[in-house]
Order: C-alpha cells, then sequence, then structure tokens
C-alpha cells in the first residue's frame, strides 16, 4: 500500500428528518386531531484513532464523506429514524484542520480516541407539538435542521519512540532491519527510502518503536531534497538518533552541523531532544573505528558511538542506551556507558 500522510477531504453530518404534519383518521373518529411524529436526528461525523491504519491512503482518493439523514416523522406519532453516524478511522498521530482556516480541530494520539467532530442536525418537530386550546387543528411542522459540512486538511505524523536522522544513504534504513522486521529498501545509492519505515524492538524488557526518516539534506527545512514533507515526522520522536557516515563525501562533523541547522530551522525545539550520535558504517574502518568515532566526538562535542549493521558492531550498546529511556516491565543492571548522560 502506497504511503499518504496528507489528504484533503469534505465531510457533511446528516440532516434532520422533517416533522410529518399528519391527523388521526379512524372509524367514528373523523378529526381526531394532529398526530404527526418528530423527524429523526441526522448522523454526527466521528473521528476514531485507529492501529489497524497506518497511512492515509484510503482517504486520498475518496473526496466527500457524508453522513446519513434522520428520517421524517410519520404519522400516529411515530418518530423518524436517526441517521447512521459517519465514522472515519484514522492512524494514531493524525492532525485535523480546518482546510478553509487552519484551525487545528482535532489531534489524534492514542489508540481508540473518539472525537465527534461535527453534530447531525435535529430533527423537526411533528404538529403534534403544536396543537393548543386555540389551535386544535395544526397544519405546522417543523422541518430538521441541516447538517454541517467542512473541509478538513488532514495530516499524519507519525508516532514512534525514536527516529533515526541522517544523510541519505547513511545506513538509517540497514540499522531499523537489523534491530526490528521493518523490510525497509537498502541500496548503495541515495533516497532509497522515499517513505518513513517503522519497526518494533525488543531489547531485554523494553519495547519502543524505532522509525527510519528519509533522508535530510542542506536545505530540507527550505524543501530541499525530499524537504519539509518528513521533517514534520520527527516531532513526536522522544529521542533522536543521528547517524553519520565516514564514507560520505562530507566529513561526518559537517554532517552533524548540517543536521542540527535543518531540524532547528523547522522546529528549535527538536533541538532540546534526548539524542545519540553513531558513526554508521564501523566495517568500512575497521579496527580504526573507535578512534575516527573519538576524532568526530571531540569535533561535535557530544559522544560518539561506532556501529555496523553489517557486522553487529556497537548494536547492542546503542539499543541498551535507548531501552533505558523506556519503562521496564522487569529492572535489568544498568550499563557503565550511555550516549544519553549528561
Amino acid at each position: 500500500m502506497q504511503f499518504i500522510d496528507q489528504a484533503i477531504i469534505a465531510v457533511q453530518s446528516g440532516t434532520g428528518g422533517h416533522g410529518s404534519k399528519s391527523f388521526r383518521r379512524e372509524k367514528y373518529i373523523p378529526r381526531g386531531g394532529p398526530d404527526g411524529g418528530d423527524g429523526g436526528k441526522g448522523g454526527d461525523v466521528i473521528l476514531v484513532a485507529d492501529n489497524r491504519s497506518r497511512t492515509l491512503h484510503d482517504y486520498h482518493h475518496k473526496r466527500l464523506y457524508v453522513a446519513e439523514d434522520g428520517q421524517n416523522g410519520m404519522q400516529s406519532r411515530k418518530t423518524g429514524r436517526d441517521g447512521e453516524d459517519l465514522i472515519l478511522y484514522l492512524p494514531p498521530g493524525t492532525q485535523v484542520f480546518d482546510d478553509d482556516t487552519g484551525v487545528l480541530l482535532a489531534d489524534l494520539t492514542t489508540a481508540n480516541e473518539r472525537i465527534v467532530l461535527l453534530g447531525g442536525g435535529n430533527g423537526g418537530w411533528g404538529n403534534v407539538h403544536f396543537a393548543s386550546a386555540t389551535r386544535q387543528t395544526p397544519d405546522h411542522a417543523n422541518p430538521g435542521l441541516e447538517g454541517k459540512r467542512k473541509s478538513l486538511r488532514l495530516e499524519l505524523k507519525l508516532l514512534a519512540d525514536v527516529a533515526l536522522v541522517g544523510y541519505p544513504n547513511a545506513g538509517k534504513s540497514s540499522l531499523i532491519r537489523q534491530i526490528s522486521a521493518s523490510r525497509a529498501v537498502v541500496a548503495d545509492y541515495p533516497f532509497t527510502t522515499l517513505v518513513p519505515n517503522l519497526g518494533v524492538v525488543r531489547h531485554h524488557d523494553r519495547v519502543f518503536t524505532v522509525a527510519d526518516i528519509p533522508g535530510l539534506v542542506p536545505g530540507a527545512a527550505e524543501g530541499a531534497g525530499l524537504g519539509l514533507r518528513f521533517l514534520r515526522h520527527i516531532e513526536r520522536c522522544r529521542i533522536l538518533v543521528y547517524l553519520l557516515s565516514p564514507v560520505d563525501k562530507d566529513a561526518p562533523d559537517y554532517q552533524w552541523m548540517v543536521l542540527q541547522r535543518e531540524l532547528h530551522e523547522h522546529d528549535p525545539k527538536l533541538l532540546e531532544r534526548p539524542s545519540i550520535v553513531v558513526l554508521s558504517k564501523a566495517d568500512a574502518l575497521g579496527p580504526d573505528a573507535q578512534t575516527r568515532a573519538d576524532e568526530v566526538a571531540a569535533l561535535i562535542g557530544q559522544p560518539v558511538l561506532p556501529i555496523s549493521s553489517l557486522d553487529g558492531t556497537g548494536v547492542d550498546r546503542l539499543l541498551t542506551a535507548l531501552a533505558l529511556q523506556f519503562p521496564p516491565e522487569t529492572p535489568f543492571e544498568q550499563p557503565k556507558w550511555s550516549p544519553l548522560e549528561d
């Protein structure tokens, strides 16, 4: 299924049914008075966060969603049936904006979260409500109230605990394949990852989710490369893992500077998140991997862990450092080294 993280749709709640203008007509009771029932209520538009969906693909092709109208009232004071609600199932992490005003209407962050976005129109009163001592044969009934209509902009921001951030071809896809069951595409050319990939990691007694964010390049915050489209997926992640490649044409410390700058341009608060810096593709450096990592650490002022998704070097240390940031089911021993220590 194609990954779609934006969609514009129109929704409309149901219109209420009209009240009935009927009169009792029975044998020996030719003028039995008004007995028109009320119209049914129109269906609501309801948003539900559903874990079974990870994309807005369904809303990319169909643009109009309408709840059912309420049925009209009937004779013998019978109320019309209420219209069925329209339920839109959205992946957790979806923000819903009024497309005309830009106002945020809903932010679905928890599975099974339920929000009534638009209420259906009330049904009209039947003529039985308008009878009085001076007006015993009212021929008036209320029409049902019209439903409400809105144009919505849906934006999906992935909900993940950890975001892998780096240049194209920095080894993010290889790492997420190594540590989870994700089948992210791996190749020896840049921009092999065109959509974010999610993986679930279990390490000792901790479980957390990792997102492989498509590669960032200089100017991404202004739209270069894959640009702004995927920067927003980093916003909800709790921890950032920066992957610096030692075999890229740009030096690792320059990659670090670019990544920091682009995140700052998008949202300065992203730089306040806990982070780990790793020197990927350590297998290409051989026995000099730790020395090179120490050199990069001295340049950027932050610990750097050399890792290799090919032979597993440093991956266990990285997972342990990440796992410690999440609540355990049962405690395990604190390691002697963690890149997240102050």
